[in-house]
């Protein structure tokens, strides 16, 4: 509601002004290049972790950060104050720019909450017939990061 986004620009804006006066945020400037913020929204099944790892691999070389945005019970929905405080860390956090997010997270329009550089958001897709049969397979054999985990819908293997 309109109500709402206000209320959410006011503390975006309060928080802005609280590190700028004490915080340790104001002695780092960036260039245009360095201020750019990548969110990778992962879609299951669609080799995310392996382009997830590509990222890993290049970030020291290529001098960018990455962070992995965990929410809460892997809900990709956040709460109005969530996002308030996901939008202030991202556009604020200059000692992670730039910087690559990726998880499983919906949209979310930064202009709403005021903010003039957005971040990129990309994602990958993937054919929905072979991003089933990727996900038949998950479920019945499991991964290599979580070999042991037991699934719930994972089913008979014989």
């Amino acid at each position: 509601s309109l109500t709402e986004r206000a209320i959410a620009r006011h503390e975006v804006r309060e928080i802005e002004q609280r590190h700028t006066v004490d915080g340790p945020r104001q002695d780092v400037t960036l260039d245009e290049e360095d201020d750019v913020v990548i969110i990778y929204n992962r879609v299951p099944k669609t080799a995310s972790t392996s382009f997830t790892n590509i990222a890993y691999d290049l970030c020291a070389k290529n001098k960018y950060h990455v962070l992995h945005i965990n929410t809460t019970k892997n809900n990709p929905v956040m709460s109005l104050q969530d996002q308030v405080r996901f939008v202030k860390n991202v556009t604020s956090w200059k000692e992670m720019k730039p910087g690559f997010y990726h998880g499983h997270i919906s949209y979310l329009d930064f202009a709403k909450f005021g903010v003039k550089k957005k971040p990129i958001y990309i994602n990958v897709i993937r054919d929905p017939i072979e991003r089933l049969v990727s996900y038949y397979y998950f479920l019945r054999f499991g991964d290599d990061y979580r070999p042991g985990l037991r699934r719930r819908k994972q089913g008979d293997k014989k």
